[in-house]
């Protein structure tokens, strides 16, 4: 096998997980995790990642905080989320979403259970861990797309190592909450939140998988 099958044999087994065991995952690998993620490329060197990681009791805590807080306050990322999505953008986003709810027994139209399981991204799925990604300001969206590879290389080492995870950008929605639960200074932006663990391979909303583009929809050749 070459390292490029075993590449993609990583790429085709991550998925995002929304259904997490309890069980936390050793500090060792999730050292591991962040140390091979730091290899991915960035603009000028400048690595502008940062992470704080919950474990342990700290997980749980925040986790309760986390949903108090949404339930009494309205979003406020740091950055501005999609204006919108159309043509292909926007049938993918609800082929995902459909098919989550049909994973977990939602049926169209049930805006009260489509809330319920929305409102399971502040849970963190039930992970034992969370990582909160953050980037300089002043970097703006260079920093922002450097971070995007972060997020890509620690999925991807975190499932080489037999740990699930999921990036959320729904966790960065509610920024002020988390600058002053972390500490996390003004001047970074918050990104996203990883949630990661363990799978719970018998929980519902694992039970599907997202589909990709075709070469054709992706590459514009030029010959």
């Amino acid at each position: 096998m070459t390292d490029h099958d075993t590449l993609s044999a990583i790429f085709a087994a991550r998925h995002s997980c929304r259904g997490f065991r309890p069980d936390p995952v050793p500090r060792a690998t999730i050292e591991a995790i962040v140390d091979t993620a730091r290899r991915v490329p960035s603009w000028c060197n400048a690595q502008p990642w940062s992470v704080a990681i919950t474990t342990g009791p700290e997980t749980d805590a925040f986790r309760a905080a986390l949903q108090d807080h949404v339930s009494k306050n309205a979003p406020a990322p740091d950055l501005p989320f999609p204006t919108g999505y159309s043509g292909p953008y926007q049938d993918r986003r609800r082929t995902c979403g459909w098919q989550l709810y049909q994973a977990v027994g939602v049926e169209k139209g049930d805006r009260a259970a489509s809330a319920r399981q929305m409102m399971e991204n502040f849970t963190l799925f039930g992970a034992p861990h969370v990582a909160i990604l953050s980037s300089p300001a002043e970097l703006g969206p260079y920093g922002a797309m450097d971070c995007g590879g972060f997020v890509t290389a620690f999925t991807l080492a975190a499932q080489s190592l037999g740990v699930a995870s999921i990036a959320q950008a729904a966790l960065a929605s509610y920024a002020p909450f988390l600058h002053g639960w972390f500490g996390i200074p003004d001047d970074r932006l918050i990104l996203c939140g990883i949630s990661f663990g363990y799978e719970d391979t018998n929980h519902p909303a694992n039970g599907f998988r997202t589909d990709r583009a075709d070469l054709a929809d992706i590459i514009d050749w030029k010959a």
